[in-house]
């Protein structure tokens, strides 16, 4: 399963332009019964002529068969009268903007190989995957065939965040709460998009697929050991759940240090981008920009939890993160960690990845030094570490009929199933061995934010910018408790909009008054200081 990277803010010219409305159609109707054939075979009914001119049925699954323990057995689904479902020899392209084959690289692999292979026999079809639409260019793209459509049979990969909603307020996706072939009560559900693109009753997107595991802490070991830390303490910290706020400032504490006693800090605890720091804080601390109760979006940025972790965060990084040089690029925090100018970075798991010669200033590979990932650690409102799901999420075009939606959403149901025979192993986990140079990265830490998640609802909502209307604004004069209530009546204004509450000539209106309104706070506030 291949990592990708996960989103700035969407092109926001997209959400503006879309008043198609499509409604999604009823799905194939009749409950699936299932039969067990071994490896290799359907389980297709075979007559052969008994004695006295009777007819007897036998099951042929002699052929091909494979051990059960090395592979497991498959599952036949069959209608209400029987039969194994025939799909007619149509082809499902399951499209999105990176995907690359290869060839299998271990057991499983090959496993899931001849498991494709056998219910694209068994069912009468074909299903593969295209990188076909760009990054930038993929909402673009699904809208325009959603819109128009043609004889292709798509399961379009789609980016979280507003464009995504705009669409799906447009009724372009498939109402996939219609398909009777999709039972979202499945493990493999378990990284919660249906829940997330669910309006109304309607479910707008799914994943199948294993969440990717995201924000966590990674460590220099050598800069560690230099501060007297062991740094298989840290992964200790983690296990014993004593891996929170207070311990990692007391560990910051420690290696915050002038080693050369000429007056200037060298030993630097943090270097990191300051978003992401405040996020991860967000989310350790089991709080959210917006939340959702009964059913409706609520805005929670001035929640104590919240705004505990917003304070906590800026008196951290105040403190202990190493300044940037003035004239440092953007990803000066990358770079800085590669070259071991402090400890601890916050970022994305897949920042780990395999070293790319083109892009090398991002894979942490290319460190001299060693380096560990554990989970961000926990504030004083969370009992456990946690992963924020942002996964990419797969939808079905709302321009089809209710039977070519049932047929492509069997075809991904099917596609997903977790492999035969490796029921209980995660191609996520291991797909993330490659990339780090100590196993407890993975056995310790990836496997849990895959495992132990939630999501979060502010990038959901259109209009809102969590960076240049909130994170990016506070600073010494500005307190997040004083940047919340200034954007208040703002937000409210969009979360009311994403909720249906008021209409777009509501909200502009709204939005209008208020700019107006801190105009005059504005230039009341100068003619003050004028006279002063």
């Amino acid at each position: 399963m291949r990592r990708r990277k996960l989103t700035q803010v969407m092109a926001s010219a997209l959400a503006a332009g879309m008043v198609v409305s499509m409604a999604g159609c009823g799905g194939n109707g009749g409950g699936a019964a299932e039969t067990t054939a071994a490896p290799g075979t359907t389980a297709a009914p075979e007559t052969t002529a008994a004695a006295g001119g009777s007819e007897e049925t036998t099951t042929a699954a002699e052929t091909t068969e494979a051990e059960p323990e090395d592979l497991g057995s498959y599952t036949v689904r069959t209608d209400e009268n029987g039969n194994v479902y025939d799909l007619d020899g149509m082809e499902v392209i399951i499209r999105d903007w990176y995907w690359t084959d290869s060839e299998p690289q271990n057991a499983m692999d090959e496993a899931r190989e001849e498991y494709l292979d056998w219910i694209q026999e068994t069912y009468n079809f074909t299903v593969k995957r295209q990188a076909i639409s760009t990054w930038a260019d993929v909402p673009t793209d699904f809208v325009n065939y959603a819109t128009a459509g043609d004889d292709t049979n798509y399961i379009f990969v789609l980016r979280a965040g507003a464009e995504f909603v705009a669409a799906m307020d447009a009724d372009l996706m498939y109402d996939l709460s219609t398909l009777d072939c999709l039972d979202f009560s499945e493990p493999k559900w378990g990284s919660k998009v249906h829940e997330l693109y669910t309006k109304n009753g309607k479910i707008y997107g799914m994943r199948g697929e294993e969440p990717e595991p995201r924000g966590g802490m990674f460590f220099n070991k050598r800069l560690l050991k230099e501060a007297g830390i062991d740094p298989e303490e840290i992964y200790n910290l983690q296990e014993s759940m004593e891996w929170t706020w207070d311990k990692f400032e007391e560990i910051c504490e420690q290696i915050y240090a002038d080693t050369d006693n000429d007056g200037e800090i060298d030993r630097w605890p943090i270097i990191t981008d300051n978003t992401q720091f405040k996020n991860e804080a967000t989310w350790s601390n089991n709080a959210n920009y917006v939340g959702m109760k009964d059913g409706k979006y609520v805005n929670e940025l001035e929640s104590q939890a919240t705004l505990d972790a917003q304070n906590w965060a800026e008196r951290i990084l105040k403190k202990y993160r190493k300044p940037d040089p003035a004239d440092a690029a953007w990803d000066y925090s990358y770079t800085g960690f590669i070259n071991g100018e402090a400890v601890f970075l916050a970022d994305q798991a897949y920042n780990a990845g395999a070293y790319d010669p083109e892009n090398s200033s991002h894979k942490f590979c290319a460190m001299e030094d060693d380096f560990g990932f554990v989970c961000f650690p926990m504030g004083p409102n969370a009992t456990d570490y946690t992963n924020i799901y942002e996964d990419n999420i797969y939808s079905i075009p709302g321009c089809y009929d209710a039977d070519r939606a049932w047929k492509i959403a069997f075809v991904y149901d099917l596609y997903t199933e977790p492999t035969p025979g490796f029921e209980d192993e995660s191609s996520m986990v291991n797909s993330y061995y490659s990339n780090f140079r100590d196993m407890e990265s993975v056995d310790l830490t990836i496997a849990r934010l895959v495992k132990n998640g939630r999501v979060t609802y502010h990038s959901l909502i259109g209009g809102l910018d969590l960076g240049s209307q909130f994170l990016w604004s506070i600073n010494d004069n500005n307190t997040p408790a004083q940047q919340a209530e200034a954007i208040r009546n703002t937000w409210n204004a969009y979360i009311a909009k994403a909720n249906g509450d008021i209409s777009q000539e509501e909200l502009d209106a709204m939005l209008a008054a208020e700019a107006e309104e801190t105009a005059a706070e504005g230039e009341a506030a100068e003619g003050e200081a004028s006279e002063g």
